[in-house]
């Protein structure tokens, strides 16, 4: 298992080498909004195995658009940044008036608050979050469909994958090999108070090594030393509490995997759930501290 694990990430962390550095970022896209349209499906999945009614085409059609809209609207200016936000406003308000409308006809049935609660809840846990990693690499670089990512949104990609992803592995080994005291008995028994100790120190040492490496130099925005310690802090945290929830959900469903689409790793949403809120905290902390 832990081969496939080491294998499936080193393959996930190529793929991603290759999509930010070399390919067109119209490339971008479609792996956003796939990752969006795969995640979703294991959400609602694992809603229905709790016997909860979904309207998954709603909610896929409105992620989608939430990202192809930020694509083609943001950039550095901002007009850019004011018509994104505009019209990602227009695809949450549809995507929600959609998923009344398609309950209208089904009456108050019995699980009416929920089949609506959970239909809306793909889209802002999965496409919303996710759509900030449009954001992360279009924000800062003019970058057209037939040309590669900016240099900003490269470097802030590769930055956030190894931080967060930094953090599970040593949260994995520490809480292997010095794990005594457990953390979340009721969500996620095999962590460790001893392994959230160590994903934190590893990801606050990985952003500053980081950081290091490139001078502190993101494109268009500059980290410092006491930032990336802070990004370093804040990441890890969130990324624990993004496993966490994506726990609880599958505890909730009855499942161990909310897929097996990843080899070793279950699904998708097992490979996303810490970045799912860790870009936005990066894109956030970005904007109000250093941009």
């Amino acid at each position: 298992m832990l081969k496939q694990r080491l294998a499936s990430g080193l393959m996930i962390v190529l793929v991603l080498i290759v999509a930010t550095q070399w390919a067109p970022s119209v490339l971008a896209l479609l792996i956003i909004a796939s990752l969006s349209c795969l995640g979703q499906l294991e959400f609602y999945s694992m809603c229905r195995k709790t016997g909860i009614t979904v309207f998954a085409v709603p909610g896929l059609l409105a992620g989608v658009a939430l990202i192809t809209v930020t694509f083609f609207t943001i950039g550095p200016s901002a007009d850019s940044m004011a018509n994104a936000y505009r019209w990602e406003q227009v695809v949450l308000f549809a995507g929600l008036l959609v998923i009344l409308l398609r309950q209208l006809p089904r009456g108050a049935d019995g699980n009416a608050m929920a089949s609506i609660s959970c239909s809306l809840l793909g889209i802002w846990y999965v496409a919303y979050t996710l759509n900030f990693f449009t954001r992360l690499v279009f924000r800062w670089d003019q970058c057209l469909t037939g040309v590669g990512v900016g240099t900003t949104g490269c470097r802030l990609v590769l930055y956030l994958v190894l931080v967060v992803k930094i953090t599970d592995v040593g949260a994995y080994f520490t809480g292997r090999f010095l794990g005594k005291h457990k953390a979340f008995p009721r969500l996620s028994p095999k962590k460790t108070w001893e392994g959230v100790a160590g994903g934190i120190v590893a990801a606050v040492i990985s952003s500053m090594v980081f950081v290091t490496a490139v001078g502190g130099s993101f494109g268009a925005i500059t980290i410092g030393w006491v930032h990336a310690i802070i990004l370093g802090l804040l990441l890890s945290f969130v990324g624990i509490v993004g496993d966490l929830f994506e726990s609880l959900l599958k505890r909730a469903s009855g499942v161990k995997d909310s897929s097996n689409a990843v080899p070793g790793m279950g699904g998708v949403l097992d490979v996303l759930d810490s970045l799912l809120f860790g870009t936005p905290v990066l894109y956030l902390y970005i904007t109000c501290f250093l941009d």
